[in-house]
């Protein structure tokens, strides 16, 4: 056997073990301008969820859901629950309310937070709903 056959050889074996893909650039360009002309009308709705499922990907965040369905908590009993700093609690809390998933009130130098059940129902339910109809149909 010669080097060049062990070279293709080589090589064959660390192509099989790779993902399979095409070996031309296009198939079906009809089908491919179709697809990205409708992915183009739905890129806003895509960017939203895409920031929605963002904030609910973060650990800490889902953590604080599960404490404010609970019960209302202030900003540093937030930060004792979940061990976190002041303003790293301050932090996460900002970004939910920010979305209107979570009610703030002010009482003195205190500030407390809880669940806006029927906003976060909301977009859970619209989420739900963008996934089934454009992804899990």
């Amino acid at each position: 056997m010669t080097i060049s056959w062990v070279i293709i050889i080589f090589i064959q074996m660390k192509d099989s073990s790779a993902a399979p893909r095409c070996r031309i650039r296009c198939f079906e360009p009809e089908k491919v301008a179709g697809i990205r002309d409708r992915l183009a009308e739905e890129e806003a709705q895509i960017a939203r969820f895409a920031r929605v499922f963002e904030v609910l990907g973060n650990r800490t965040r889902l953590r604080i859901l599960r404490a404010l369905a609970r019960e209302e908590l202030c900003v540093c009993d937030v930060a004792q629950v979940l061990d976190l700093s002041i303003a790293g609690a301050s932090h996460q809390l900002r970004a939910l309310h920010d979305r209107g998933w979570l009610h703030m009130r002010n009482d003195g130098k205190m500030v407390y937070y809880r669940l806006s059940p029927d906003a976060l129902r909301q977009v859970l339910q619209e989420g739900r709903i963008f996934l089934e109809e454009g992804i899990a149909s």
